[in-house]
């Protein structure tokens, strides 16, 4: 399974939603944050690689404000 045409189209389909659905809740959930600029940052990261940008925006942006 080294060649893209080898994966089943419902895989990239799936992949590619789950990518970009978390690149919008992490765009839309800093900005309500009010991260200003940076929610574009997290929006368009999330929309490439998974699932680091989710953890990363966790542990820089929503666990410290939880200790506060």
């Amino acid at each position: 399974m080294n060649d893209v045409s080898e994966v089943p189209v419902w895989v990239l389909v799936g992949m590619t939603i789950l990518v970009l659905s978390q690149g919008l809740c992490l765009f839309t959930d800093a900005r309500k944050r009010g991260l200003g600029k940076m929610a574009w940052f997290w929006g368009i990261w999330g929309s490439t690689t998974m699932p680091l940008p989710l953890v990363l925006y966790w542990f820089i942006v929503i666990r410290p404000r939880r200790k506060k």
